[in-house]
């Protein structure tokens, strides 16, 4: 074995043992409390910047899943009824698989757009586009 194998050897061995696998792209759960009858969620803004999306159209889609009213107040998002975080987070999962993530390549690199009813995806890195029809 010559140095640089001996070298390359003793490198890898060096090298820590990744405990964790992580994605490069995560979906952020939502932090939040109930308050009376309504749910508040304070980390709705900063889930839908991480998505690249406007707050009104994650908020929309998430509203119609949900079947309750809300709104944006401030930097919240308030629900009209109760809401158990499991659910909101499976919705908001919901919401990446269809309107960010690429069905091609399965990566979070997407810009949308819209034409009439029809929301357009175009995929930065693979370059597919598609369409995905909702009536949000």
């Amino acid at each position: 074995m010559d140095a640089y194998e001996e070298l390359l050897e003793r490198g890898k061995n060096a090298l820590p043992e990744t405990t964790q696998l992580r994605e490069r792209f995560e979906v952020p759960k939502i932090r939040g409390h109930i308050q009376g009858n309504k749910t508040v969620l304070s980390n709705f803004l900063q889930i839908a910047e991480h998505f690249g999306r406007r707050p009104e159209h994650v908020l929309k889609f998430i509203l119609k899943e949900l079947a309750t009213p809300g709104e944006i107040k401030k930097q919240f998002v308030i629900l009209g009824t109760k809401v158990p975080a499991g659910r909101v987070n499976e919705k908001i999962q919901q919401y990446a698989d269809t309107f960010v993530i690429c069905r091609e390549c399965g990566k979070p690199d997407s810009k949308m757009t819209k034409e009439g009813d029809v929301y357009f995806i175009k995929c930065q890195a693979c370059g597919a586009k598609y369409s995905v029809y909702s009536k949000i």
